[in-house]
């Protein structure tokens, strides 16, 4: 059954893969790819604002702040 509320999610728009790696001389033409989220979904929410997980133990391992580069091996 589709409702008129689901019509702007039957519209072909981009999708991005995740677990890429980030390469950005290519990230348009590797990275993203037409989906139409009506057929891929049942249900989409949308959260406007976010900010990063903080772990719930902070150890000495941990530094707040800014994170340090991992790429490309994204350890």
């Amino acid at each position: 059954m589709f409702s008129v509320t689901a019509e702007p999610l039957d519209v072909v728009r981009l999708g991005r893969a995740i677990g890429v790696i980030y390469l950005p001389e290519t990230e348009r033409q590797s990275h993203y790819y037409h989906v139409r989220p009506s057929e891929q979904f049942d249900a989409i929410i949308h959260i406007d604002n976010t900010r990063a997980l903080e772990p719930l133990e902070v150890s000495s391992l941990w530094v707040a702040g800014e994170t340090p580069e991992t790429y490309p091996t994204g350890l």
